[in-house]
């Protein structure tokens, strides 16, 4: 996705970068492990076949992608949260310093995809009642679902709250700019696509990954049904858009910052 190309994201306990070529390397690096490919369910790729990822990735409509990386820690006089540059509080997050290869840690992904539920006739009477009270259009309304799932590659950074750090970065980042987000999935699909309206935010954990299972569960997702073919339980974090719940609680106490990813200083 375009939307985040020039966003970092940056708290005390982490700092989340748009997906670079400079990047490239060592997520490489990570994806030769054969337990991480096995654990994400991914293929074994030749670097020239991950940089062709990561163009595509960008480019793709339907995905959207952070690096993870370490935090970057602020002087005794910043505000909670700030990036810091040189020792300087700052907004403006350097690519190549702040994400070098050394401080990156993982990755967190949100996928878009069209939602296929099955109780059609709800979804019809909702349309009606809105078209009725002059809120909806004629025709049927289109819904996604977004699906998160989150990397901690480097096996010394588990364990220490970074995934949940993540989530909660990454939850606001959807929630704050979900309108951009739909809007852009809709446009890539044509331009004369309407923006779809969010069904569920989603993760797929592999039943046996208990510490995953317990961190989404931390995060405000419940289990919904049993373990699908594939060894996997559905969580789903619901009440993305209102002001109170869990969402509430997390924008209550995040002190990340939205800041500019500046790319002026990379080596070409």
């Amino acid at each position: 996705m375009r939307l985040n190309e020039n966003i970092a994201l940056s708290g005390p306990e982490v700092l989340l970068v748009p997906y670079d070529p400079h990047h490239v390397p060592r997520y490489h690096e990570w994806m030769e492990d054969p337990a991480i490919r096995e654990a994400t369910a991914s293929d074994r790729l030749t670097l020239a076949e991950e940089y062709e990822n990561q163009t595509s990735w960008r480019e793709a409509p339907d995905k959207l992608t952070f690096i993870i990386c370490e935090p970057l820690v602020p002087p005794r006089d910043a505000e909670p949260g700030s990036p810091v540059l040189n020792g300087v509080a700052s907004v403006v997050v350097v690519a190549g310093e702040a994400d070098r290869p050394d401080r990156m840690v993982g990755d967190v992904n949100l996928f878009l995809t069209p939602w296929d539920g099955d109780d059609d006739e709800e979804q019809e009477q909702e349309q009606e009642q809105e078209q009725e009270q002059g809120q909806g259009e004629p025709g049927k309304k289109a819904y996604v679902n977004a699906e998160i799932d989150i990397m901690i590659a480097d096996t010394k950074h588990r364990g220490r709250g970074l995934g949940r750090a993540t989530l909660t970065s990454f939850l606001l980042f959807i929630r704050s700019h979900l309108n951009d987000i739909l809007t852009e999935y809709a446009n890539g699909a044509g331009p004369s696509s309407n923006a779809p309206e969010l069904k569920d935010v989603v993760a797929k954990i592999n039943a046996g990954n208990q510490s995953s299972i317990k961190l989404f569960k931390s995060m405000g997702f419940s289990q919904r049904g049993g373990v699908n073919y594939f060894g996997e339980i559905l969580m789903v974090f619901e009440g993305l858009g209102v002001k109170k719940g869990k969402i509430g609680e997390l924008a209550a106490t995040s002190a990340t910052l939205e800041c500019f990813y500046d790319r002026s200083q990379l080596k070409e």
